[in-house]
């Protein structure tokens, strides 16, 4: 992580640690570094629905204009649309304002390069030392060469006309989901797609009033979407997603969970039986479940595992010419159409491989045997993820859980790069020792990080 950037861009509390000022530095400098070669840059702008977005939206324009760049506002769009428009519209970047699946008063600015993708880890620490570090100066525009600020209306509909386009070999008349928005961006998306694919939609969570964001609802409360399949059994599934509608967790007709490590698991089937799953490889992090790892095995696919995080997936596929990969967390890549996690796209392939098999979603799932899996969120100070890396304490309570699983289990301590937390997490054959040792471990890091 650096020192402005974590693993999915700059985040933090609005107006408190993510200010105005810093949202108007990253402007100038995101211009500086992506736009020097062009005379009159174009980069565009996307929110999601919490309410410091407009202020942090009108930073960042005011910033990029005074550079000389001209800047379009998309409005209220999910993260991947940003992703898919900054190419499909021929633009120098795009800058997405959202903190995900964080409350409302989180947000965070992720920055897509002309091509639609993540920036690398060397590009945002030059941003970081333009800021930091006065590395060199900002050129200030006046007069004719100030940029201007546009709107566009139509951005919502060119998105989801690509994702229809994903799905037309398939016919899903008579399908009935739920879906659960989080009254976050799939708000202004979600039942356009999938009532523009003949799927009989129950939208819930979709009334954003930007404070609402995430508030027990989305894919990290999944038990909404649960809740409501059970009591409407016409539904044959549910799909819940974050407040940018970058990932996807599922539940099957029962209300049963459905994870990216799941989703990764049936769609890569699915891909190889005919024939499109490039090198016969799917991408996952030392996150997914080891239940993953043996179905993929039995069913002759290759699963590589990467760092944590959906940009480290996404560089491994495109090093090595994979197009299925992702994370538990839901964050799952198409890349034969998109250059990012995208939930929507990811429910209309889900939602194609349970039509084509003729099979319920809890069919397809009983397929892949789920070890048991314990994570601990551990809230620490910012200077304790700091010093986690080279604490002796936490290091010798992590061996001595490891000792004890010997070959029936695994431990992975990290630190999360979108919030002040160290992630727990213990996976294994019996659940009540995991579960002990997570606790374990997780005291320790509280008492030693805090």
């Amino acid at each position: 992580m650096g020192r402005l950037f974590g693993t999915d861009g700059v985040r933090g509390i609005a107006n408190i640690e993510l200010t105005c000022e810093l949202a108007m530095q990253i402007g100038r400098a995101t211009a500086m570094v992506l736009t020097a070669d062009k005379s009159r840059p174009k980069v565009l702008i996307g929110t999601d629905t919490r309410i410091s977005s407009g202020m942090l939206e009108s930073s960042i324009a005011a910033g990029l204009c005074s550079v000389g760049v001209d800047v379009l506002l998309l409005g209220v769009v999910p993260t991947p649309a940003v992703a898919f428009l900054v190419k499909e519209y021929n633009y120098d970047a795009g800058i997405m304002i959202s903190a995900s699946h964080n409350p409302c008063e989180y947000n965070g600015i992720k920055i897509f390069s002309s091509d639609g993708y993540k920036l690398p880890d060397r590009v945002e620490e030059k941003i970081e030392s333009i800021i930091l570090d006065d590395i060199a100066v900002i050129p200030e525009a006046s007069g004719e060469y100030v940029g201007r600020i546009t709107y566009n209306i139509s951005a919502i509909y060119d998105y989801i006309s690509h994702l229809e386009k994903t799905v037309e070999d398939c016919d899903f008349r008579g399908m009935c989901i739920a879906v659960d928005c989080a009254n976050g961006s799939s708000s202004a998306t979600a039942e356009k797609l999938f009532k523009n694919v003949d799927v009989d939609c129950h939208i819930i969570a979709s009334d954003p009033d930007g404070i609402n964001i995430n508030r027990d609802c989305g894919s990290t409360h999944i038990e909404n979407i649960s809740r409501y399949v059970k009591s409407h059994p016409e539904c044959q599934l549910g799909f819940s997603f974050d407040g940018d509608a970058d990932r996807l967790i599922c539940v099957d007709e029962n209300g049963n969970c459905v994870d990216g490590d799941k989703i990764i698991a049936i769609c890569a089937k699915k891909l190889k039986s005919e024939g499109k799953l490039k090198n016969n490889t799917a991408v996952a992090t030392v996150m997914s479940n080891m239940g993953l790892f043996k179905f993929c095995d039995i069913n002759g696919i290759s699963c590589v595992k990467t760092k944590v995080g959906d940009r480290y997936v996404l560089e491994n596929m495109l090093e090595n010419g994979y197009n299925l990969g992702g994370e538990q967390s839901g964050h799952i890549i198409f890349l034969d159409y998109a250059s990012t996690g995208d939930g929507q796209l990811t429910a209309l392939q889900l939602l194609r491989v349970v039509k084509k098999s003729g099979k319920k979603l809890s069919e397809l799932v009983s397929e892949i045997k789920v070890y048991p899996q314990v994570i601990k969120n551990v809230k620490v100070s910012q200077m304790g993820k700091i010093r986690f890396v080279s604490d002796e304490s936490i290091k010798i309570a992590i061996k001595e859980a490891e000792k004890e699983l010997g070959n029936k289990g695994r431990v992975l301590v990290r630190v999360s790069g979108t919030e002040p937390l160290v992630r727990v997490m213990l996976e294994g054959e019996d659940e009540k020792l995991i579960e002990h040792l997570a606790s374990e471990i997780a005291q320790v890091v509280e008492e030693r990080l805090m």
